[in-house]
This record gives structure tokens, C-alpha cells and sequence, in this order.
């Protein structure tokens, strides 16, 4: 970990100030999308429906990806990490947290979309629901894993933010690393693909996952582009949050 006012071991001035702008710019970017998704989920009665659910559910955890983005980008700007050992660990949880909730979140939508194009028949409100009481549950028992001490938080190469520390190679990380891949990586793109290829056979039109963001931190910007602003309805809902006349509108009707 850099001490304050010192440059990290192996990087120069440039490369930690462009790490913070990244950084900052896909937090700020991240935040902004998804809050605006929140908001018309919450202001627009149209969008409270249960398949809406498992994208407000997508929406939050990549609006805590974006946090976590913002509070490496504020070390990463001030060249060291200031909240210690204890607020490492927090940082990393949280961001595991959000970052498996957001996946696994994914495959949920992927499969609401199938069920809802597919079966032809309404996602009901308890098998939302539950869908995303699953998503957190699973999310926070895998994040919490390393806590208690099978797996290991630690220092990202910068050490301005915190997350797995895939360096280590004994067998207590490696067991964890590759079951916890197995439940929270493999499975849920195993859903995503199968469904989006029975959607594309039933509908017989071309219909993909998204495309995998080239830095992690990127993709709370890319969800809410693909689900929230891809929506028609969302978009609309989103429309209706920044105009107080089409808001006023809508209640008259």
C-alpha cells in the first residue's frame, strides 16, 4: 500500500492519475444512468411491474459497483488508500457484493425476458421476488466467504482500492476462486446464453447477451444502457423524472 504523498511501487505519476480519471469517469457515468433508471422505477406507476423488478434489482447493484468505482478513484487521485486495513475489507466486500449481485442479477433478466417471450405468460410478483431476494442472499453469503476466511481481501496492485487478492495460489484461495467461478460466473452465463438462444429460436430473430465490458468497473454504465435505456418503457419513464410538465401530464390522465 502507498504511504500518503508517495507514488505506488512500480507506477509512475501519469499512470495513477489516469487510473483516477478512468476511474472516476465511468463512477460518475455509472451513477448517473442507474440513478436515473431508479428514479423512474419509483416515479412511473407503468414500470412497477414484476419483470421491471429484476432490472430495478440490476440498477441498484451496479449503482454499488459505481460506488465502490468512486471511492478507488478518490485514492487513486490522492495516491494512496486512507481508510486502513479495516475499511479495505469493506471495500472489498461491498464491491464483491454488488459485483455478484449485478451478475447474477443479469441472468435473472435474461431469464424473465425468456419467460416473458417464450411462455407467453406474466412473471408473477412472488417469483420476482424471490428471484431477487436469491440474487442478494447468494451475493452476500459468497462476498462474506472471504471475511471468515476462506478466501482473502486485499490491496489491488495500485493499493488505492481493495478486492480479491488473486496473487495468492495455496489451496484455501484457489478451492474458493474456482466454486465460487462454478455458482456466480459460470452458471448465471449459462442461463444468460440459453435463454437469449431460446428467445432467438421462438422469435426467429437474433438476440444476444451483452457484450462483455473490457474493465469491470465499466459495466454498471453498459447494463444501464442495454436493460434501462434499451427499454422503451424505462426510457420513457426516465423522460417523464426529468420533465416536470410530461410528469404533471401524466397525472392529470
Amino acid at each position: 500500500m502507498a504511504e500518503s504523498g508517495t507514488l505506488p511501487t512500480g507506477f509512475g505519476e501519469l499512470e495513477v492519475l489516469a487510473v483516477g480519471t478512468v476511474l472516476l469517469v465511468e463512477a460518475l457515468s455509472g451513477l448517473s444512468l442507474n440513478i436515473l433508471t431508479i428514479l423512474s422505477f419509483c416515479k412511473t406507476p407503468e414500470l412497477r411491474t414484476p419483470s421491471h423488478l429484476l432490472v430495478l434489482s440490476l440498477a441498484l447493484a451496479d449503482s454499488g459497483i459505481s460506488l465502490n468505482a468512486l471511492v478507488a478513484a478518490t485514492s487513486s487521485l490522492l495516491r494512496r488508500w486512507p481508510y486502513g486495513s479495516e475499511g479495505c475489507q469493506a471495500h472489498g466486500f461491498q464491491g464483491f457484493v454488488t459485483a455478484l449481485a449485478s451478475i447474477c442479477s443479469s441472468a435473472a433478466v435474461a431469464w424473465g425476458r425468456y419467460h416473458h417471450f417464450c411462455t407467453r405468460s406474466r412473471l408473477d410478483w412472488n417469483t420476482a421476488v424471490s428471484l431477487v431476494f436469491f440474487v442478494w442472499l447468494s451475493s452476500a453469503f459468497w462476498a462474506a466467504l472471504p471475511l471468515l476466511g476462506w478466501g482473502h481481501y486485499d490491496y489491488e496492485p495500485l493499493g488505492t482500492c481493495c478486492t480479491l487478492d488473486y496473487s495468492r495460489r495455496d489451496r484455501n484461495f484457489t478451492s474458493f476462486l474456482f466454486t465460487m467461478a462454478f455458482f456466480n460466473f459460470l452458471l448465471p452465463l449459462f442461463i444468460t446464453v440459453v435463454s437469449y438462444r431460446l428467445m432467438e429460436q421462438k422469435l426467429g430473430k437474433t438476440s444476444r447477451p451483452p457484450v462483455p465490458a473490457l474493465i469491470a468497473k465499466a459495466v454498471p454504465t453498459v447494463n444501464a444502457m442495454n436493460y434501462a435505456l434499451g427499454s422503451e418503457m424505462v426510457h420513457r419513464g426516465i423522460w417523464q423524472c426529468l420533465s416536470p410538465q410530461r410528469r404533471e401530464h401524466s397525472r392529470e390522465q
